[in-house]
Order: C-alpha cells, then sequence, then structure tokens
C-alpha cells in the first residue's frame, strides 16, 4: 500500500514514519515536505521513504505526489505559536491554503482515507473539565485561528463533496526530534549548557503531555479504524503546569532553579488545555509511555544526541529568532 504523509521530516511527522514502518512494514511511504527551518532529513536518516522536496500550496506537486495513494496523513503545518505571534502570514497560508491544496488533490485521486492532524489549542483555553470533540472552537493565537480554519475546511469537504476525511487534535507532544525551540527540548538543550530557560509569566500555564510515538499510534488506529467524517481527541496521561514541569526536569538532570528566568507572558497566552479522550478510548487505545518514564527517556536522549540539536541551535535562524522573542524579557 502506498501512503502519502506530509510534513514526515517534522517531530511529529517523522516519529509517525518511523511508528509506521515498525507496524506496517509493506507499506510504501512518500514524503512530501518543504523542510523548512523546522523540517529535518535527519529525522528520518537510515529510513526506507520517498521524500519530495516541495510545498503543500503547490498544487502541481501535491498531484504528483498523491498519485497512487490509497491514504494520506497531514502533519505538514508551521506549529509554533510565538512564530505566529511575531508573523502570521505564514500560518494562514501553509495550514488553510495547504490544506485545500491536499484536500482537492485526495479528491482527484480517490484516496480512500485523508487524515488531518490538529491540535488542542483549537478549544482555546478551559478553567475546568475537558475538552470533548464537539465543543465550540475558541482559538486564542494566529496559530490556533489558522489551525481551527482548516478543521472547519475538512470538515466542509466531509459535508459538502464526501470526502473520505478525518480530524485528530493533539495535547502537547514530548520525546525524541522535537526542534528546540519548543519548551521542553530548549529547556533540555539549555540546561545541558547552563543556561537559563525563559519561563513565561507565572508558570500556572497547564497543559496535557503525550509522548510522540503513543501520538504516532493513536495516528495510526484512528487512520485505519476512526469513523469517516469525525474529530478525534488525542491527549497524554499527565496534566501539570509549566512550572512544575521546569522544575521535575531540574531535578531529573541535577540542575538548580537558579536557571529559571521569569519573562513578562506570552500574548493571549492560554492558562489551561485538557482533553477528554473517551472517544479514543472506545477504538482501544491504551497509551504505551508513562510520563514520568517518557520524561526520563526524553532527556536521555537529548543527552545522547547532541551532534542532532547542537547545530540547530547555533544555526543563523535560530539564534536571530530566539534574540527576537526574548528580547527585552
Amino acid at each position: 500500500m502506498k501512503i502519502l504523509v506530509t510534513g514526515g521530516l517534522g517531530f511529529i511527522g517523522s516519529n509517525f514514519i518511523r511508528h509506521a514502518l515498525k507496524a506496517r512494514p509493506s507499506w510504501k511511504i512518500v514524503n512530501l515536505d518543504k523542510q523548512t527551518y523546522a523540517g529535518n532529513p535527519a529525522n528520518l536518516a537510515g529510513l526506507k521513504v520517498e521524500t519530495i522536496k516541495k510545498d503543500i500550496c503547490d498544487a502541481k506537486a501535491v498531484d504528483r505526489a498523491m498519485s497512487g495513494c490509497e491514504l494520506a496523513v497531514h502533519f505538514a503545518a508551521e506549529t509554533h505559536v510565538d512564530r505566529s505571534i511575531l508573523d502570521a502570514g505564514a500560518f494562514l497560508k501553509t495550514n488553510i491554503l495547504g490544506t485545500q491544496v491536499l484536500l482537492d488533490a485526495a479528491l482527484r485521486h480517490k484516496v480512500r482515507r485523508f487524515l488531518h492532524v490538529s491540535t488542542d489549542e483549537v478549544y482555546g483555553s478551559i478553567a475546568k473539565g475537558y475538552s470533548k470533540e464537539g465543543d465550540q472552537l475558541e482559538p486564542n493565537s494566529p496559530y490556533a485561528a489558522s489551525k481551527a480554519a482548516s478543521d472547519l475546511l475538512v470538515r466542509s469537504y466531509f459535508v459538502t463533496h464526501k470526502a473520505p476525511v478525518i480530524t485528530t487534535r493533539a495535547s502537547n507532544n514530548y520525546g525524541p526530534y522535537q526542534y528546540p525551540e519548543k519548551a521542553l527540548p530548549l529547556m533540555i538543550t539549555n540546561f545541558m549548557d547552563g543556561k537559563p530557560f525563559p519561563q513565561y509569566g507565572d508558570g500556572k500555564q497547564v497543559r496535557d503531555w503525550l509522548h510522540a510515538v503513543d501520538h504516532a499510534r493513536a495516528i495510526l488506529l484512528i487512520l485505519e479504524k476512526g469513523v469517516l467524517g469525525e474529530v478525534y481527541n488525542i491527549g497524554g496521561s499527565y496534566t501539570c503546569r509549566n512550572r512544575e514541569l521546569i522544575e521535575r526536569v531540574l531535578r531529573l538532570m541535577g540542575k538548580n532553579k537558579n536557571l529559571i528566568t521569569r519573562v513578562e507572558d506570552r500574548k493571549g497566552h492560554d492558562r489551561r488545555y485538557a482533553l477528554d479522550c473517551s472517544k479514543l478510548k472506545r477504538l482501544g487505545f491504551k497509551h504505551a509511555y508513562d510520563f514520568k518514564k517518557g520524561l526520563v527517556e526524553t532527556i536521555a536522549w537529548y543527552r545522547a544526541n547532541e551532534k542532532w540539536w547542537r547545530p540547530l541551535k547555533v544555526g543563523g535562524g535560530y539564534r536571530s529568532y530566539y534574540r527576537k522573542q526574548y528580547k527585552g524579557r
């Protein structure tokens, strides 16, 4: 079977491809990836994958990549909230227009199943309880708004065109191969270098943590057994405040709290996310990763793979972004 994956050189996409090749070794995977700053060819080194370096907004390239594919899993997106606050344009183009281009190609090529990967951030911040798939979408950042728009576009293609689509919404991911601008790898790699981690505001924001391998496992299950036209939440097995996470990482790494630097909070920063995953559990999903074990393994991975992350952090693009993002904070 031939399957198209978009954004397979990124963090979550590459973890999915690794899992899929183990679980379904007969699959031929075509990876369509623009190879932006977060798309790293090293993430798929040694794996038997055809990678096409093209933009998902390029209709002709998407058409060629989709040809002959029975399944499609759409990861490709601009994903970093902070970057969307600095400049929303790329998020609107890639996350909305790119999704439309892919949906049109999937219809032309009669793809059997098209899975659209989204985020819990589309629900917005909730004071208590858990977000369910049918809840109103209330995105609060340009990134979240672009993903909410793409979710609704996917839904419209199901209603209007009977497109064979499914949407997943996941919580905060962690694990190997995550670009080090994101909170956890930034935390770990900064602490390795004896540098402080910039904590936004009071650090009381609550997040639900999901290991990337569990995310990959859930996506494969939903891709094969999920009901067309439906949305499935994919949450982790652990929620905590950001400050608690920072302090836990410090303890595990044997570092002092003086490596925490409080900075001005992010604009429009959501206080709490939490997902109701009852629907996913009814498909038979069970987590393979306990957060405590997963966090220890993740720290160990970054310690053992400095050759992977070090070049990313010394690159001009990363350093320029870091200075711009935290200047005066």
